[in-house]
C-alpha cells in the first residue's frame, strides 16, 4: 500500500473514496462496505501516483527549459498558456503527447542505472532526498547529482530530437 505525505491530498484521497462508495454502493449490505471501501481507497490512490508522476516529470523535464528567473512558476501552466495550440484533449494533441511519453520512456531507459534509479525514485515514485539516498546506500548529495544529471541528459535527448517543451 502506497502512503500519501501530503495531508490535503490524503484528505482529498479519503473523501473522493467516500463519496465513490456512497453513490455507486449505498445499496449494499453494511457487511460489504469496508472491503468495498479498501478497494475504492486503494484504486484511487494509484490513480494519484499516476497522476503525480507524469505531473512531476513534466515538471521536471519543463523546469531544464526555463529562462533560469528566480519566480516560481508552474510550467505546464506556462505552456499552456504560451502555446496557445496545446490541446491535449483532442485527438491530434493526445496523440503527440502519447508520442513524446514514449521517446521520455525510452531516453530514461538511456540513463546510466544510477542516474536513472535516483531519478525515477526521486520522481516517480515521489520519495525525497533523504528516503532515496538511504534506498540507493549513498549520500544525499550523491541522489542530488544523480538527479541533477538525468534531467539534464533527458533535456538535452528531447532537445536533440526535437521537443520542446
Amino acid at each position: 500500500m502506497f502512503a500519501v505525505r501530503n495531508e490535503e491530498s490524503a484528505l482529498d484521497i479519503v473523501q473522493d473514496s467516500m463519496m465513490k462508495l456512497a453513490e455507486k454502493y449505498g445499496d449494499r449490505p453494511a457487511e460489504e462496505l469496508p472491503m468495498l471501501f479498501q478497494r475504492i481507497m486503494q484504486n484511487t490512490i494509484r490513480d494519484y501516483y499516476r497522476r503525480s508522476k507524469v505531473r512531476s516529470l513534466w515538471t521536471t523535464l519543463l523546469s531544464s527549459f526555463s529562462s533560469g528567473d528566480e519566480n516560481e512558476h508552474d510550467p505546464l501552466e506556462t505552456l499552456e498558456v504560451e502555446s496557445g495550440s496545446y490541446t491535449p484533449n483532442t485527438p491530434d494533441g493526445q496523440l503527440e503527447q502519447s508520442q513524446v511519453l514514449v521517446i521520455i520512456e525510452k531516453e530514461i531507459k538511456l540513463l546510466p542505472a544510477r542516474q536513472r534509479e535516483a531519478f525515477l525514485m526521486r520522481y516517480w515514485e515521489d520519495m525525497d532526498v533523504a528516503e532515496t539516498a538511504a534506498a540507493m546506500g549513498c549520500s544525499e548529495g550523491s541522489v542530488k547529482t544523480h538527479c541533477s544529471r538525468a534531467t539534464h541528459t533527458l533535456a538535452a535527448a528531447l532537445k536533440a530530437k526535437g521537443i520542446t517543451l
